[in-house]
Order: C-alpha cells, then sequence, then structure tokens
C-alpha cells in the first residue's frame, strides 16, 4: 500500500474534511451501520444459545479477548512502522509527528470500534458453528456430487496422484496454516495504512458479512469434510500439523456431542462454504478494490495454493470451494453496500 507523498497528503486532508462540522450528521453512517449487523446478529446468536441452554464460549479466550488483543496490538505495530517509514527515520520528533496527523483520536476511535465490532461478529460466528453439530450431516451429498464433477473420481486423490503425498503436503500444509496470519494481517493493515477510515471500513465490514454468511452456509449443508467421510483417501499423506489437527477436531466434535454442557465442550468443524477459500478471496478482490492490481496478481498465487490445500487434504470438497467464492463476492458487494449504501451515494467520506 505504498503511496506518493502527495497522494498521503491529497488523502489525508480527504480524511480530515471528513470531519468538517456540516458532515457530522452524515460521516459516521458507515459505523452505526456495521454496528446494526453486529447487533442483529449476535441477538440471533443470544436466541440460540437460550434455545439450546448453551452459553456463549470463548475457549481460552482465544476467539474474542485473545484475537481482539493481538490485532490492536498488530495495529500499533503497523502504525509504528508506517510512520518510521513515512517519518524517512528514526527521529522520535518526526515520528511522533506523522503519528499525530494520521491517528487523531476521531480515527482511534473509529478504527477501534470498527475492530471490536469484527470481533464480535467473530466470536458469534464460532459458537452458532459449534452448535451446528447437532444438525444431520449432508457428506455424502457432497461427496457424490464432487465425484459427479470429476467423472466418478475423487479430486483429492488426482491431487495425490499428481502431486505426491510427501513434499507436496509439506508445502501446501504452509499455504494452509498461514491463512490466518495472511487474513488478519490485511485485515488491519486495511484500517491501519488506508488513510480514509471508511474505506478501510469497507473491508471490515465485509469480513463481518462474510463470517455471518459462512454460518447460514454451515446450516443449509451441515458437513465435515472429505477427510472425515471418506478417511482411506488420505490414508497415505504424510503426518502433519494438518492431519494432526483433523484427528483433534473429530476428538472435539464428539466430545461435544457426547457432553454440551461440558465448559471445554466447543466444535471447530464445519466444510460446506470453505471461508478458507472465501476469506483468501475477499483479500484479493479487497486488492482490486484498493487499486493493488500488482499486489493481486501475487495473491492469486496464493489463493491457488489455499484452494488446492483445501482439496488435497480433505478439508472441503470442491463444491464447498465453489460456495466459498461466491460468498466472497457476496460479501464484498454487502461491505460496499454498508460502507456506501447506493441510495447514499455522494454522501461526505
Amino acid at each position: 500500500m505504498t503511496e506518493t507523498a502527495p497522494s498521503r497528503r491529497t488523502r489525508l486532508t480527504d480524511v480530515e474534511s471528513s470531519h468538517a462540522p456540516g458532515d457530522q450528521k452524515t460521516g459516521y453512517g458507515f459505523v452505526w451501520r456495521l454496528w446494526l449487523v453486529v447487533a442483529v446478529f449476535s441477538a440471533i446468536t443470544l436466541a440460540r444459545s437460550t434455545e439450546l441452554g448453551i452459553p456463549l464460549r470463548d475457549p481460552e479466550g482465544a476467539m474474542f479477548s485473545g484475537r481482539l488483543t493481538k490485532a490492536l496490538l498488530l495495529l500499533v505495530v503497523i502504525a509504528l512502522t508506517e510512520a518510521v517509514v513515512r517519518a524517512r527515520g528514526w527521529s522520535p520528533r518526526r515520528v511522533a509527528g506523522v503519528l499525530r496527523e494520521r491517528w487523531t483520536w476521531r480515527r482511534v476511535v473509529l478504527v477501534v470500534t470498527g475492530l471490536l465490532g469484527y470481533h464480535l461478529v467473530y466470536l458469534d460466528y464460532r459458537n452458532l458453528k459449534s452448535w451446528n453439530a447437532f444438525n444431520p450431516l449432508r457428506d455424502d451429498d457432497l461427496l457424490a456430487f464432487d465425484k459427479a464433477l470429476f467423472l466418478g473420481h475423487s479430486p483429492a486423490v488426482l491431487l495425490h496422484d499428481v502431486l505426491g503425498q510427501t513434499v507436496a503436503a509439506d508445502v501446501l500444509a504452509v499455504a494452509y496454516r498461514s491463512f490466518t496470519y495472511v487474513i488478519v494481517a490485511a485485515l488491519i493493515g486495511s484500517v491501519a495504512l488506508i488513510p480514509q477510515v471508511r474505506r478501510g471500513y469497507v473491508f471490515l465490514s465485509a469480513a463481518a458479512w462474510l463470517w455471518i454468511l459462512g454460518t447460514v452456509s454451515y446450516y443449509l449443508l451441515p458437513s465435515l469434510g472429505p477427510y472425515a467421510s471418506a478417511p482411506q483417501e488420505f490414508a497415505g499423506l504424510r503426518a502433519t500439523a494438518i492431519t494432526t489437527g483433523q484427528v483433534e477436531y473429530l476428538t472435539d466434535r464428539a466430545h461435544f456431542l457426547a457432553n454440551p454442557a461440558a465448559p471445554d465442550a466447543f466444535v471447530s468443524l464445519g466444510a460446506f462454504a470453505s471461508l478458507h477459500v472465501g476469506f483468501t478471496t475477499l483479500v484479493f478482490l479487497m486488492l482490486r478494490h484498493y487499486g493493488l492490481r500488482r499486489t493481486s496478481r501475487v495473491f492469486a498465487c496464493y489463493l491457488t495454493a489455499v484452494v488446492l490445500a483445501t482439496v488435497y487434504f480433505g478439508w472441503h470438497y470442491v463444491a464447498d470451494d465453489i460456495a466459498g467464492a461466491l460468498l466472497a463476492l457476496v460479501a464484498f458487494q454487502l461491505g460496499r453496500w454498508t460502507v456506501e449504501p447506493p441510495c447514499r451515494r455522494g454522501e461526505p467520506a
């Protein structure tokens, strides 16, 4: 997201102008619209929690407090790094000046507010995903559809035959496991580096919508993935952190179904749709939206690796990946509409 000095100054001026007195009544609609989405999704989650008699859980603080804390720390790191770059040196005085110019209290409040809402949606998503374990599985249908697409063959087995089951397993495991770091860096980088907070909110809003849409897809077609429904197809894979994690997830699901009221009972499995593919596709779309064309071309290679990894390890059916990409397209558009509804185009930015 490197910019020339003139463009940085121009866009900073745009940010400052958005806070002019005449804009106060309309300039922050994108914040309350995002929070309206958060509130409705949270209400649905609480209603489902009451219905099941299972409280919302944040296992070991990893899904809300832990993630939010790490996000804020990364935000500070990115902000300081950018300030040093823009100040062209380590002079505390120049760096402090750059930080004051970019990080007004208004901007800090807007960014933190957006991140808080996003992480609340994520917490709701994870709990609803866990409770989906009570619904009957549709893996047989998805497995049959996959094989129909490939003329009776398993796409995972075809990949194993083409790529092998040793070196490729190690390489694709790195791509799959790096997903979390890539997505978080992209999301936090957007609100930290884009001068106009409103433009950064497009990514935040789209990401929140993608978690919501993903939840809906899980309930439409509850499934575990090929590695659980056809484990024989993955028996020859080299053992990696991926295969170990798959066993742990199945164990966690069995524990939850045996004793849903247990404080540590929590399920992380859900195949349709693939949000690994969905979020990676969303980052690609946001790179294009922000005008980072060259970066998006490079990122397309990473997206390809993630898609291959989901099928190779049996996390997802091909149908899951297709659905994930489509959800990203819908979430991207909903994110744009949340920040700038079609009926309010031209509202001060």
